[in-house]
């Protein structure tokens, strides 16, 4: 966009919901939106798409909101990427939002950088810290680069508004507060923001967890120290006598060995389990990226220069085909 950048202010966080419940992704956002608004000494305004949004619109101003956009429509009740785009896009258009953030979620993924073509605007994606910079406000958007072996610092100089996405759990949610208020706005929906080329069918959900993995409190994740698929079992088993999840390591996904819903790391899923347990990974910047903020960090890797030490509070340098073992015996034992 080449308007004047200094007609730009406020934070926008795209409010995401599914099924009128909203993403604890959109928490978290609010809290990092009004630590970047009080920089700037501006607004946080939410912004929220679908159908009988009433209660949630009030939800997010108790969440920190201090003004709340409803496009509220039967014809978004359920997600479609280009209607919500055109909609998105000129929400922000009319209001001028000098920041926009949204989750780095399926969702976020495909609806964000569609508004970011149409409006003119770059998008950093994936984020891992966003600031401001002290000397000019602009916005510092944080995120793993090069195959994940440097974190960069990526800027949008020239033109508003800025947009990143952010990983869910990589920031704390805001708090709720009853004696919040704010505004909220009812955004018209007109007939030409609705595609009407594409029309929902049916969800279905992966279950190929019983437990899902962002939400785990303890998750066991493999990597190449594994060596094969089929050894995944030991995985499978500690994850098993301790109630978590089973993650994996990009190698692993990108090997074939597991599908893409277990990959934890810059490029998978972001989390944040009382528990992490890392067996035969290394420790590559994509991947501590993506679990780093755990409670308790245990690696178990027969080099004792893996940088997964480096933020284990407790690390095993031993061969895991023969420390698991150990470890699942002395589980049992305790179980009985």
């Amino acid at each position: 966009m080449n308007e004047n950048i200094n007609d730009y202010k406020n934070v926008l966080v795209y409010a995401e919901q599914r099924n009128g419940v909203i993403e604890k992704v959109t928490f978290e956002l609010l809290n990092k939106g009004r630590y970047l608004s009080d920089k700037r000494n501006e607004k946080v305004i939410a912004v929220i798409l679908g159908y009988n949004l009433a209660e949630n619109a009030k939800t997010l101003i108790k969440r920190g909101a201090d003004v709340v956009i409803t496009a509220d429509s039967k014809d978004l009740e359920n997600f479609i990427d280009i209607t919500y785009a055109n909609i998105l896009s000129e929400i922000i258009l009319k209001y001028k939002p000098e920041i926009v953030l949204a989750g780095s979620t399926t969702l976020g993924r495909s609806l964000l950088p569609r508004v970011a073509a149409k409006i003119r605007t770059g998008l950093t994606a994936d984020c891992t810290e966003l600031d401001i910079d002290p000397s000019d406000g602009k916005l510092l958007q944080t995120r793993p680069a090069a195959g994940g072996s440097i974190m960069a610092t990526i800027i949008t100089p020239n033109s508003r508004p800025q947009m990143s996405t952010v990983r869910h759990k990589v920031f704390k949610e805001s708090y709720f507060d009853e004696s919040r208020f704010g505004e909220i706005i009812d955004f018209e929906v007109k007939d030409s923001y609705i595609d009407k080329r594409t029309k929902y069918i049916s969800f279905k959900k992966d279950e190929s967890q019983t437990i899902n993995l962002s939400d785990a409190d303890i998750i066991v994740s493999g990597g190449r120290g594994l060596k094969q698929a089929e050894n995944f079992k030991l995985v499978y088993s500690l994850a098993a006598v301790l109630n978590g999840a089973v993650g994996a390591s990009r190698p692993v996904i990108d090997d074939g060995w597991l599908p893409f819903s277990h990959q934890v790391g810059q490029t998978g899923k972001t989390v944040s389990p009382k528990i992490y347990v890392a067996l035969g990974i290394s420790g590559s910047i994509q991947h501590l990226a993506g679990m780093k903020s755990s409670d308790v960090i245990i690696a178990i890797n027969k080099d004792e220069n893996a940088p997964i030490f480096q933020i284990a509070d407790y690390g095993i340098v031993g061969d895991l085909f023969e420390v698991v073992p150990i470890l699942l015996e002395k589980l049992k034992e305790i179980e009985k």
